[in-house]
């Protein structure tokens, strides 16, 4: 980084700097070191060294002189060279914490540009005319049209696990890969919040989405579920007669982006770059250990985003902004540094029942 560049350059003259002061004391002892033995032969001499010994007399005094200044000059330069380190680390570590704000937001406004596209995906997706028909008249060849269409979907689409079309009851009866996923066909998800609430919307506009969370029948992966109703006719305000689910994939795509913030090498060892939800569990981590359980300690102190240091280590973040429409969910991107020559420092926070 340029900014430790001008830290090292400043650390170095200082260092310069007593070097040479500590030369200069060192020329002067010897100086006066000959000052001395000059007096002793002029002494010697008797009165044919007097002249000689005054002029000893006064090479004594200036070396004198020239070591208290250059004492004088020592000190002080230590106590600017200690300021200014003072200095240069606060600045550094203020400059590094206001571009890691910035890498923390650009993180989360990333994922949620995705994340807006896939609100987007499913209220089109829910007026396909397949996906209606399948929801109107639930026949065994609008069902298997509809998987097909689904299908034809997901090869397009390969961030999805998988697309569900439910009933009103909230029973699975279409998905795209039943090749894949057998168990999703007559699956109840009438318990589900996804479900409930877009069951509920108010009109083709409306989705509802949810937390990440890892569904079974999806082999246990880790989803972003968005949902909205299936309307009679694909109106926008027509009769509800299901549901459509999307699920996205969520670990591969979250993995992406918290790699991909623009970290240096050392930082990046260094570094902890995560996504966390509006309850602070840890949804996305660059370690690789987001296990959906863990609870981060982030203390914003009512702040949308920041950057704090304590000993051994500064914790950046901000709060997502939203997309457009789409207002987000409240999560946050962090980065946690350690300071010291180890990311192995860097805090592990404790699980949180």
């Amino acid at each position: 980084m340029q900014d430790n560049r001008i830290l090292e350059l400043a650390y170095a003259i200082a260092e310069t700097t007593r070097d040479k002061v500590g030369a200069i004391e060192s020329i002067m002892r010897e100086t006066e070191i000959l000052a001395l033995n000059a007096r002793i032969e002029a002494a010697r001499a008797g009165a044919a060294g007097a002249a000689f010994g005054v002029v000893a007399e006064e090479m004594g005094r200036v070396s004198g002189s020239i070591s208290g200044i250059a004492r004088g000059f020592r000190g002080e330069v230590e106590a600017q060279a200690q300021r200014l380190e003072e200095a240069g680390t606060a600045m550094l570590t203020e400059l590094r914490g206001q571009r890691f704000t910035d890498l923390a937001l650009n993180a989360v406004e990333i994922i949620d540009r995705n994340l807006f596209e896939r609100s987007c995906d499913v209220r089109w997706w829910a007026t396909d005319s397949a996906v209606v028909e399948a929801a109107e008249t639930p026949t065994g060849d609008h069902l298997a049209h509809a998987s097909s269409r689904l299908a034809t979907i997901l090869r397009s689409y390969t961030v999805y696990l998988d697309l569900w079309i439910t009933d009103r009851q909230g029973r699975v009866i279409a998905n795209g890969r039943p090749d894949r996923y057998p168990g999703a066909v007559g699956h109840e998800v009438a318990d589900q919040d996804w479900f409930r609430q877009a069951l509920s919307t108010a009109n083709g506009d409306d989705y509802s989405v949810a937390d990440i969370a890892r569904e079974p029948v999806l082999g246990d992966a880790p989803v972003a579920t968005y949902a909205t109703a299936i309307r009679r006719g694909g109106r926008h305000d027509g009769e509800v007669l299901g549901t459509l689910g999307i699920f996205f994939d969520w670990a591969p795509q979250a993995e992406a982006v918290v790699q991909g913030v623009g970290l240096g090498e050392e930082e990046r060892a260094r570094s902890r770059v995560m996504l966390l939800d509006a309850e602070a569990r840890i949804i996305a981590d660059s370690w690789g250990r987001a296990a959906l359980d863990e609870r981060y300690p982030l203390a914003t102190e009512g702040r949308e985003r920041g950057h704090d240091q304590s000993p051994g280590r500064l914790v950046a973040f901000a709060r997502t902004p939203g997309y457009e429409t789409y207002a987000g969910l409240g999560w946050y991107g962090v980065i946690e540094y350690a300071e010291e020559e180890s990311a192995k420092a860097v805090h592990k926070p404790a699980l949180i029942e």
